[in-house]
């Protein structure tokens, strides 16, 4: 894996994380009672995205370690990509 495939593979988790992270713990401002004028009700009262951020960025790190090794130890190689077909076609 070059640098520049780790970094894309990398950045692509992250996000990955980070918005399967949005919604847990999501608190409305309807929930809340404390809806701003000019919003949606559904938005979030209090997002915090910074503890959401750095729990994406551990779980995105985890991820890549295991994914990084796979590749690297040559486990599954792009050659086993190209050639799986599961319907036997």
């Amino acid at each position: 894996m070059s640098i520049t495939g780790g970094i894309v593979l990398y950045a692509t988790l992250w996000f990955l994380c980070l918005f399967l992270m949005l919604p847990i713990g999501h608190r409305s401002q309807d929930d809340a009672g404390d809806i701003v004028p000019g919003t949606h009700a559904g938005a979030p009262a209090e997002p915090r995205l910074k503890l959401k951020a750095i729990w994406a960025t551990m779980l995105a790190t985890a991820l890549f370690a295991v994914l990084a090794w796979v590749i690297m130890a040559d486990i599954v190689t792009r050659a086993d990509v190209t050639s799986f077909n599961p319907l036997g076609v």
